[in-house]
């Protein structure tokens, strides 16, 4: 079977090599491609080359087709976290979820008066955090302007006329 894929991808790789040999002008506005009569052998050859690299890269596994058709249950969107069983009783069949191991919904936050005693360190964290990141940039900024003297000579007092022109205008 893995022979008979990589024929089939050669076999596909070459026909989209040829069409994009010879269909590189395609998309060309119809003036344009008559007053260029001429072929163009570095867009071709260059257009040919893409498509053979484009067409060897294969997303796909060779071998597929022995791939099983359904995932595995880790690729699943649902979980199971009960095992139902079916069993008989006096009035017939009914399910019944076993004791479930993977799921445990025990509470892991820490208590509310543990969250209060802290509150206060990580409010200061969080308003250092807030302050210095509009402190900073500006220390920066002015840091990388602290000799810069264009802004001085732009609102500069002494602003020579302009030269007068000479003409009718």
């Amino acid at each position: 079977a893995t022979k008979a894929t990589t024929a089939t991808i050669m076999k596909l790789s070459l026909l989209i090599a040829l069409v994009a040999l010879f269909g590189a002008d395609a998309f060309t506005p119809q003036a344009q491609k008559a007053n260029n009569a001429k072929f163009d052998l570095k867009t071709a050859a260059a257009s040919a080359i893409a498509a053979i690299a484009i067409g060897m890269t294969n997303p796909l596994p060779v071998d597929a087709v022995d791939f099983p058709m359904q995932p595995p249950a880790i690729y699943s969107s649902t979980n199971m976290v009960a095992e139902k069983v079916t069993r008989q009783g006096m009035y017939g069949d009914y399910e019944v979820d076993l004791t479930q191991t993977v799921d445990d919904a025990e509470s892991t936050f820490k208590s509310a008066k543990e969250t209060k005693t802290k509150k206060g360190k990580y409010t200061a964290i969080l308003a250092i955090l807030i302050v210095g990141s509009f402190i900073v940039p500006m220390a920066q900024y002015f840091w990388y302007v602290r000799d810069d003297d264009s802004s001085d000579q732009f609102f500069a007092e002494d602003v020579p006329e302009p030269p007068k022109k000479k003409g009718w205008f």
